[in-house]
């Protein structure tokens, strides 16, 4: 039930949304952080990325430069690495961790590591689902059709998929990245525990974006068995 213009199924979102906070301003900090430390050996985050690559067999995969901060990613639909400019042309300890965990991605998709693959599968459903589920149900909602609101909540369903099986892909890919630049003596010891305090803070953000998923489903679920 709701009254005047409270909607008080919100609730469901605060501790969401306290998470996202903190964990968006704690990847910028930390990045910002360990963007200004530069690594002793003098790589590039492009150049320690090539190395990942090339010492797992990837030579065919480029890597290029995109505008940006922190959009770094690696696309298994065209096998390409694509790294911001503060990543890329930085020799910085957050740009080598950075780079070396979008390698770990394509590492990933060599070796078939199977959340990755389940993913990727995920991705068209998972768009679809984010851009008609909530059309469905606020119409839905509008025009009295619940059973149209309950498939835009279906739909919504592998939205939160996708980010649940998104958390141990981004995990493996930072284990992976650590172990590479460790193996491959591209970071020292202690430059380790830097690159590894980036990596963590950015895995925060996707422990915030699937609480939020799973909170807004639960929110949706209420308000459709509401208006019931």
């Amino acid at each position: 039930m709701y009254y005047g213009y409270y909607d008080p199924t919100f609730i469901f979102l605060v501790p969401a949304l306290l998470l996202a906070f903190y964990a968006q301003s704690k990847i910028q900090m930390t990045f910002s952080k360990y963007l200004k430390v530069a690594s002793i050996r003098g790589l590039t985050g492009a150049e320690a990325a090539r190395i990942i690559l090339d010492r797992n067999g990837l030579y065919d995969i480029p890597i290029v430069v995109i505008p940006g901060r922190l959009t770094d990613h690696y696309d298994p639909s065209q096998r390409v690495l694509r790294l911001s400019e503060d990543v890329y042309y930085s020799t910085s300890i957050a740009s080598i961790g950075v780079a070396a965990h979008e390698a770990g991605h394509a590492i990933q998709h060599n070796k078939g590591y199977v959340p990755l693959l389940i993913r990727n599968s995920l991705v068209p459903v998972a768009n679809i689902g984010s851009n008609l589920s909530w059309i469905l149900i606020l119409l839905g909602l509008f025009m009295g059709a619940m059973g149209l609101a309950r498939l835009g909540v279906l739909l919504f369903t592998a939205v939160v998929a996708f980010q649940i099986i998104t958390l141990p892909v981004e995990f493996n890919a930072s284990s992976r990245a650590l172990i590479e630049l460790d193996s491959n003596g591209l970071l020292f010891e202690n430059e380790l525990k830097g690159a590894k305090k980036v990596l963590n803070a950015a895995a925060l953000t996707y422990v915030a974006a699937t609480l939020m998923a799973i909170s807004q489903l639960l929110r949706l679920i209420f308000i459709t068995r509401d208006r019931d």
